[in-house]
């Protein structure tokens, strides 16, 4: 299991990386999602985005297994 740290963001409650696994928990489930195949720049971008929100559902979601 991916560890998780909190981010500060109004719809993403943690994220956490691990070789090209990255893992979201959002403030609204307890399920932690993970995308497969996702390469570390997108993990540090959601990491350093204005609104990780925005930056997940541009970049990420749906993009990977």
């Amino acid at each position: 299991m991916v560890a998780l740290i909190p981010i500060n963001s109004s719809s993403i409650r943690a994220v956490g990386y691990e070789g090209s696994t990255l893992a979201v928990l959002f403030h609204t489930s307890v399920t932690v999602y993970e995308h497969h195949g996702v390469p570390y720049s997108l993990f540090e971008g959601l990491l350093n985005a204005g609104s990780p929100g925005i930056f997940y559902n541009l970049f990420i979601r749906g993009k990977f297994k």
